[in-house]
C-alpha cells in the first residue's frame, strides 16, 4: 500500500457554485493543491483541486466535478490525501507528522517505552503522544532536548523527557532542574 499524507480537510461549502472551504495542513496553506489530485481517506473519491483564495485561515477551492452548493456541502469532513512521494523531501531535523507516527520510542538507555501514536500542536509547540508498552500514554514536547534522536529510517526515536518534581503530597508540581 502506498503511504499517503493528509494535506487538508473540507470544512464546508463556500457560496453556491460548488466551492469548498479547506483547512490546509501544509506549511504554506495554498500548497494543499500543489501536489496533484487529492483523494478521500478511503480512496474512493479523487479530486483536482484549484485554489481560488483564502478567507480567515481557510483555503477557498474548486473541486473538479463539484458544481453546486449541495454537492460541496456533502463533502464536509472529507480528509484530503496525496501519496507521500509527491511531497518534497524534508530538510535535516524536519519531519512530517505522518513520518513520526508508528516510530518506536526508546529511553536514553535503550529501553523500549512504546510507540508514537500521534503528534499534536496545541499552540505552544508540537507534542508527541506515545502509547506506552506497559499501558497508558506519555506526552512529550517534540524538542531537541526531550527527543534528542529521530531515526525515521530505522523506525525509532529517543525520548529524554525532563524530570517532573513532586510536591510534599506526591502531587505534580514545578518541573525539576
Amino acid at each position: 500500500m502506498v503511504a499517503r499524507v493528509c494535506v487538508g480537510a473540507i470544512v464546508g461549502a463556500h457560496g453556491v457554485r460548488g466551492q469548498v472551504r479547506v483547512k490546509s495542513f501544509t506549511a504554506d496553506p495554498a500548497d494543499v493543491a500543489a501536489y496533484g489530485p487529492v483523494e478521500s481517506e478511503d480512496g474512493t473519491s479523487r479530486f483536482k483541486l484549484k485554489v481560488m483564495g483564502e478567507v480567515k485561515g481557510l483555503i477557498i477551492a474548486r473541486l473538479e466535478g463539484v458544481a453546486d452548493r449541495n454537492a460541496a456541502e456533502a463533502l464536509r469532513g472529507t480528509k484530503l490525501y496525496v501519496p507521500r512521494e509527491r511531497l518534497p523531501e524534508t530538510e535535516e531535523d524536519e519531519f512530517l507528522y505522518s513520518d513520526l507516527v508508528g516510530l518506536k520510542a526508546e529511553a536514553v538507555d535503550g529501553t523500549v517505552l512504546g510507540t508514537v501514536r500521534g503528534v499534536a500542536d496545541f499552540g505552544a509547540g508540537e507534542v508527541l503522544d506515545i502509547g506506552l508498552t506497559a499501558g497508558g500514554s506519555l506526552m512529550v514536547a517534540f524538542t531537541k532536548a526531550a527527543v534528542p534522536v529521530v531515526d525515521v529510517a530505522n523506525g525509532r526515536l529517543v525520548v529524554d523527557p525532563p524530570e517532573f518534581a513532586e510536591d510534599e503530597e506526591g502531587q505534580g508540581g514545578e518541573r525539576g532542574e
